[in-house]
This record gives structure tokens, C-alpha cells and sequence, in this order.
């Protein structure tokens, strides 16, 4: 291990080591690690917001160059209101505390969902935080934020509604590319890989559209403790997969 500053950094041999262009992380737990531990969930929530900066760190240093994680979708609202507050505040708190780190690793940050109907003050840190980054060039952190995938297609529907009401698009040239082009951030690649610690086996609205080829990986580790190992673990598996987007693998072509 290396040092930095006063902090243990782990070197990163990554081999031939085969990464994914585009990650997904659904950031699980919190509230579960929190109990465990006898504390509140605003703790689990703090420590899982902490446990983000590392996960950039990591996915930074294997090339990942997009990284989208899932923050707070658009049923989080139902949620006590004080819970709420709590990871408001914190969403504010971490990017004004955490963005020169992000800074000196070279991560633009951008954000995705319906964040036009967000607080005001939640929507200017999205502004700031996305105009101070944007010539970042090493790594895209995506942060899903009053995010759903539903609403997401949604939009992208209306839009084209917009222009074939217009006249500009006929309803039979609308396409599956079309629609693409039309979600949030249509110029970000689909995941490659979405990794959900914690044990869920859902999806939980995370990115539907973008992730019908997507492979998964589901780790038991509540998202607080889920590290350095733990992603080489996910990586390791991700590099053995046969990735045949409905075709047949190279064996079974030759058969």
C-alpha cells in the first residue's frame, strides 16, 4: 500500500483485467447498516455518502469512465419527512465538502432525474456542481436524484409527442434510437454492469431503459462497508461473462 497524505491508498494492479466502460451502482443499505449498529439511519446515510467518495476513487483508478449511482429516486419521497431533510442536507453538505477531492481526481459530476422539480437550493448545487466539473476529464460521476426509470421514459415520450404534435416526426418513424436520444443523458453509454449491494434482487427503477443488456452482480454487503475488494470481486465475475446481446457466444458460432 501506498501513502498519501495521512491516508493508507491501496495500488490498483489491474491486469488485463476486463472493466466495464459504464458502471451502475445501486447504493443500498444505509438505514440496515445504521441499525445494526444500534444508531440512527441519518448515520447510515452519512457513512454510505462517505463510502460514495471512496467508490470514485476505486472506479477511477480501474478506468471505469461513467459512473452512475443511485441517490434518491422519485419514491424515496415517501419517506419520513425528517429522514428526508436529513439526506437534502446532506446531498448539499457532500458536495461542498467532497468536491475538491473530486476535483484532484479529476471526476465532472453530473445529474440525472427530474431535477427541475427538486428545492431550489438542491437544484442550484446540481448547477454549480455540474458547471465547476465540466472539464474534468478522467471520470463521469452520474448521480441519480429524484430519479426514476419510469418517469425517465416518460419524458423521452412527451418530447417526441412535442415534435410529432408539431409535425416535425411522423408516429411511424418514432424509434427505439429515437427514445434513447430523448432520456436524461442520452449521451452517456448504457451500463455494462450494475452492481446492488445489499441482497436485493430488484432493480428498483433504476435505469430500465438503459438496462436491458446491462449484467448484474448482487453482493450481501450492506452499501456502507461494500469496498475495494468487493468491486474487484464484481469485476472479476463481470470479466468471465459472455456478453452475447441475444446472438451466440464465439464457441457457439463455430459449433
Amino acid at each position: 500500500m501506498a501513502i498519501l497524505g495521512n491516508k493508507q491508498e491501496k495500488t490498483y494492479d489491474t491486469g488485463d483485467l476486463k472493466v466495464p466502460v459504464s458502471l451502475g451502482v445501486i447504493m443500498d443499505g444505509n438505514g440496515r447498516w445504521a441499525t445494526k449498529r444500534h444508531l440512527p439511519r441519518s448515520a447510515g446515510h452519512r457513512a454510505g455518502a462517505e463510502n460514495l467518495k471512496e467508490l470514485c476513487r476505486n472506479c477511477g483508478r480501474y478506468g471505469v469512465k461513467y459512473l452512475t449511482v443511485y441517490a434518491f429516486s422519485t419514491e424515496n419521497w415517501s419517506r419520513p419527512e425528517g429522514e428526508v431533510d436529513q439526506l437534502m442536507k446532506l446531498f448539499v453538505e457532500f458536495f461542498d465538502r467532497y468536491d475538491p477531492e473530486l476535483e484532484q481526481e479529476g471526476i465532472r459530476v453530473r445529474f440525472t432525474g427530474d431535477i427541475a422539480a427538486l428545492p431550489e437550493n438542491i437544484r442550484e448545487v446540481c448547477k454549480k456542481g455540474e458547471e465547476r466539473s465540466k472539464n474534468r476529464p478522467k471520470m463521469q460521476l452520474i448521480v441519480a436524484f429524484n430519479y426514476g426509470g419510469r418517469r425517465e421514459i416518460l419524458s423521452s415520450c412527451q418530447k417526441i409527442a412535442e415534435k410529432v404534435k408539431a409535425g416535425e416526426v411522423e408516429p411511424s418513424d418514432i424509434t427505439e434510437q429515437m427514445i434513447s436520444e430523448n432520456l436524461y443523458l442520452p449521451d452517456v453509454p448504457d451500463p455494462e454492469l450494475i452492481i446492488r449491494p445489499s441482497g436485493e434482487l430488484r432493480i428498483s427503477n433504476f435505469l430500465l431503459w438503459e438496462c436491458a443488456y446491462s449484467e448484474f452482480w448482487v453482493s450481501d454487503t450492506l452499501w456502507p462497508d461494500f469496498g475495494y475488494e468487493e468491486l474487484t470481486r464484481a469485476f472479476r465475475d463481470y470479466a468471465k461473462r459472455d456478453r452475447r446481446f441475444g446472438g451466440l457466444s464465439k464457441k457457439e458460432s463455430k459449433e
